[in-house]
């Protein structure tokens, strides 16, 4: 049975569609737009999961929200194609990216997107919070001083992960030429044929 990806537009889902076409699974996109004026996800996405999320995906009868969930089940659906490495220190940084992606790295991120649309309410709380985050963007940056991948010397699910918060931190959130290594990792990901034709398969995506 073919995946179905429940796929809003400029989201986290953008991941999925990167992922399946790295992993060659048959899929197919089910894209919804954002409300123009709220930019929060339509209605219909609620028919899918209550919660009304993106990434979900459908398969084999089942339905799947959380972007990490959905990595590791396809992951596992593949034979474990780019998951752990067998080194113990890559399979580490591999599991500690995978769920830092969301855990450490988005939170401040949406909250910098609230705080851009307060305007000159959100002003006072925007320097404290960018300053806070550009630790985290420091010690990325020194991590792929070391090693081409945020695992190790090979490219994982993990590297899938971290794509997101550092297209929106490029954004929205100072990354910028102060972090080279991190410029240049986001310029090869995009480079992927694979992450080429997720584009193509999703539509329009504001972030690469």
């Amino acid at each position: 049975m073919t995946i179905t990806v429940h796929h809003l537009e400029n989201s986290r889902s953008q991941r999925i569609l990167w992922l399946l076409e790295e992993l060659e699974l048959d899929y197919s996109v089910e894209r919804y737009d954002r409300d123009k004026k709220t930019m929060l996800a339509p209605p219909e996405l609620k028919k899918v999961h209550p919660l009304g999320k993106s990434p979900a995906i459908t398969d084999d009868g089942r339905t799947l929200i959380e972007t990490g969930a959905i990595v590791e089940y396809l992951v596992a659906k593949a034979g474990g194609t780019l998951g752990a490495p067998s080194h113990v220190d890559e399979a580490l940084r591999y599991r500690q990216f995978l769920h830092y992606a969301e855990g450490s790295m988005m939170p401040p991120l949406l909250s910098i997107l609230v705080i851009d649309r307060l305007g000159i309410l959100g002003r006072p709380a925007r320097k404290p919070i960018l300053a806070m985050f550009a630790s985290h963007l420091r010690w990325l940056n020194d991590e792929l001083f070391e090693r081409p991948w945020f695992a190790g010397n090979s490219f994982t699910a993990a590297d899938v992960m971290m794509s997101f918060p550092l297209e929106a931190a490029k954004q929205r959130a100072g990354l910028d030429d102060r972090y080279p290594n991190l410029l240049a990792w986001l310029d090869t990901v995009h480079a992927r044929p694979a992450y080429v034709r997720a584009l193509e398969r999703g539509g329009d995506y504001a972030y690469a």
